[in-house]
């Protein structure tokens, strides 16, 4: 059966119906008003902002002197400074960042920049619907699609409300009446086991790493499985573990033109209908009542609380849904009405800001302590990443300065055992988040396990932050019995310089609420960050260009002949692939 999101479902089929947004092409940006200066502009880029000029004479003459143990040392109520705690409906969040290297006096000139940088008034423009997405003349409101307050929020005079609740509501029936019911059925009348997401970049990420982290609020739902890579194993693979009976498929779609979706979505409907081998069966198409809308002024990368959150729906169940766009509300009345100095989305935006731009970190690490964050990281890659990799400002100039960093990591106490090292001891500044719940959803042999690995979370930022001097380290040496030439040996790579930072994200249990909570803190960081570098980050023009050139190469790989219309290193690979291609 198939569903589609555009969105749409069918009961003949083992398809919903596309998720689809009501504007089918991103190909080419829209035609904008000239002389109109685009949203949240300045008129003034970073590095020329009186602010960031003061900031960078401060960092001049005192960075150096930054270290984190002597800040400690000095000032016994450094986390009560630098901490703030978040009272939400669902158990409180902390927020510490007490071991980042600031100072009362850079806090204060970070929240000036930000003031300056208009971060305030392009906040009031995304929540007020103007069309900040300026590149595609187009409104950004995924805040409209938790708005759990029900507040009018209008675009082009219309409010969007009446039209998110209706598709939202569609979506409960879908779910609870139909699907987590038994009612939808299979061809040969028994009921759905498993669904299956047909989808990529956005339309993929954000269901799947939801799903993974709140797989203990699945019981009663179908399985979920994500086909996402245009890679034929990817499909294959996930194919020969499903029934067609009793299988419903996802198409998940901004513009249902993407290439791999497509691709991926008519093999699977090929695998049905060898399997269907009912002649009716075959005459399917995606009845349009199981087509699930969302809008042009959703974007891919914030559409998991839209439609193309079926799968999450479907799994985890509606009413567990509508936890996580709650959670994800209340962090968007924190984010729209905490001060500056206190909102949590801002203190991580200024973070990055003053690593990035000032200590020039090219990279952040994400780092989650419980295993079902496990695809936290990936979906920040992109949410962060295809936002802010951008060189070009509002005002169409080049930067000159830094933007989006590279964002990566992997669940602890994994990554202990994988690249920590470089953390620890490399030559590059590694900002890091590490996020833990205090609570485990698994608390095996007395909570042991958990234990343990709050345990090594907390060693880990406080070995960041102090590191081991080299009198410390001889000390440990000359007690395991070292001494003379063969310590001086070792001594050096025993020595840990410390001093690098983290912020600690704890949270008492990873429930619906909270992940929403979390979703949106870092969605509105991105948002933070933008605003402040002078760039567009809700367009995603490069993703285009490699898409652009694939619709040239594809054909040419079964034209007969040598090809030899490309340079000649990509010549060569066609020809050399051409040959051996199979």
């Amino acid at each position: 059966m198939y569903i589609a999101l555009k969105v749409t479902l069918q009961k003949a089929s083992p398809w919903p119906a596309p998720c689809h947004s009501s504007q089918a092409s991103r190909a080419e940006p829209p035609i904008t008003d000239q002389g109109k200066t685009p949203p949240h502009t300045n008129n003034m880029g970073l590095t020329q902002d009186p602010n960031f000029q003061k900031l960078q004479e401060w960092f001049t003459a005192h960075h150096l002197n930054l270290n984190l143990r002597h800040m400690f040392e000095a000032d016994k109520e450094r986390f009560n400074k630098f901490s703030t705690t978040l009272k939400t409906e669902d158990g409180d969040i902390l927020l510490d960042y007490s071991k980042n290297l600031i100072t009362d006096e850079v806090k204060k000139m970070l929240v000036e920049l930000a003031k300056s940088r208009g971060v305030e008034a392009a906040r009031e423009k995304m929540f007020a619907g103007d069309k900040i997405n300026f590149t595609e003349g187009r409104a950004v409101l995924h805040v409209a699609l938790r708005n759990r307050s029900n507040t009018p929020i209008v675009v082009e005079g219309k409010d969007v409300m009446p039209d998110v609740n209706a598709v939202l509501e569609k979506m409960k029936a879908f779910c609870h009446q139909r699907v987590r019911s038994g009612e939808w059925k299979g061809y040969t009348g028994k009921a759905i086991t498993d669904v299956v997401n047909v989808g990529i970049g956005g339309s993929d990420l954000g269901p799947l790493m939801v799903t993974e982290a709140l797989k203990p609020y699945s019981k009663g739902g179908p399985r979920v499985w994500f086909v996402s890579n245009i890679d034929g194993t990817h499909i294959a693979k996930t194919l020969a573990q499903l029934n067609a009976e009793t299988t419903l498929f996802i198409i998940a779609s901004k513009t249902f033109t993407t290439q791999e979706t497509i691709t991926n979505a008519e093999s699977a409907k090929e695998w049905f209908l060898e399997h269907a081998k009912d002649p009716k069966v075959k005459d399917f198409g995606i009845d349009t009542e199981n087509m699930f809308e969302f809008w042009d002024w959703v974007g891919g990368r914030f559409s998991l609380w839209s439609a193309i959150g079926m799968s999450i729906a479907l799994h985890i169940g509606f009413d567990n849904f509508e936890k996580l766009l709650s959670g994800a509300h209340w962090m968007d009345n924190h984010f729209r009405t905490a001060p500056l100095d206190q909102n949590a989305p801002v203190l991580l935006a200024l973070l990055g800001i003053w690593y990035i731009n000032f200590f020039h970190a090219e990279t952040h690490a994400i780092l989650p302590y419980d295993q079902y964050m496990h695809r936290f990281t990936a979906y920040f890659q992109q949410g962060d990443m295809e936002s802010n990799g951008k060189y070009i400002t509002n005002q169409g100039t080049r930067v000159n300065y830094h933007t989006g960093p590279i964002v990566w990591g992997e669940p602890g106490t994994n990554g202990q055992h994988a690249f920590y090292q470089l953390i620890h001891q490399g030559t590059r500044m590694v900002p890091a988040d590490f996020l833990i719940p205090s609570q485990s959803q698994h608390p095996v042999r007395d909570c042991l396990h958990h234990k343990i690995l709050l345990a090594n979370f907390l060693a880990q930022t406080e070995a960041l932050m102090r590191g081991k001097t080299t009198e410390e380290a001889k000390k440990e040496l000359e007690a395991s019995g070292l001494s003379g030439e063969a310590l001086d040996k070792i001594l050096p790579h025993k020595v840990f310089l410390g001093n690098k930072p983290t912020t600690s994200i704890v949270f008492k249990k990873l429930s619906p609420h909270t992940l929403g909570a979390l979703i949106a803190m870092y969605e509105h960081k991105i948002f933070v960050q933008g605003v402040m570098w002078e760039i567009n980050s809700f367009d995603q023009w490069g993703v285009e260009l490699g898409k652009q050139l694939c619709k040239k190469i594809e054909p040419e790989l079964g034209a007969a002949g040598e090809v030899t219309s490309h340079d000649s290193s990509t010549n060569g690979l066609i020809n050399f692939l051409k040959k051996n291609f199979a």
